[in-house]
């Protein structure tokens, strides 16, 4: 019993990394409460500059519109090709086993966020629940009001 149980935990702790990262592959930068006009249309950017709808004071604003704009002309904005999800999910890569689970699971936005960028620094935390090995029933009492991670405790040793 107890090794069909490590099995089915496995296959959901399998199941859900691999739900983790493909949500983590459509994910898509958000520019938040920054003010950050980040749609690439030089009036709109500009419009934000003189609208007072930016961090940055307006003359500061307006330069840096008008450098970016120039950039892009001359071809030399790079994007990363668009793997900014997937380069934030490497950054998980650091750690092992359940960290690494509960990293991903804050990178594609489970949890709870506060804080920002533009303010700091962004604080991503998530609850995570560790199955004992030798579990057959398991009942979750949430400590937060946040998403809650599941993973399955490590397979015990066939006897």
């Amino acid at each position: 019993m107890t090794s069909s149980l490590n099995f089915r935990l496995a296959r959901i702790a399998t199941c859900c990394a691999a739900a983790l990262l493909s949500l983590g592959a459509t994910a898509q930068i958000a520019s938040g409460t920054t003010g950050i006009d980040a749609t690439g249309d030089a009036k709109s950017e500009m419009n934000a500059c003189k609208t007072g709808k930016t961090q940055q004071d307006r003359e500061t604003c307006m330069i840096e519109v008008r450098n970016a704009n120039a950039a892009k002309r001359a071809g030399k904005v790079d994007n990363a090709n668009g793997q900014f999800a997937a380069n934030a999910l490497k950054r998980c890569d650091v750690f092992k086993g359940e960290d690494q689970v509960a990293c991903q699971a804050r990178i594609v936005g489970y949890g709870k966020t506060e804080g920002s960028v533009a303010g700091g620094g962004a604080i991503r935390q998530v609850e995570t629940v560790v199955v004992p090995a030798d579990a057959t029933n398991v009942r979750v009492q949430p400590q937060t009001s946040t998403d809650i991670v599941v993973i399955p405790g490590p397979a015990a040793a066939p006897q």
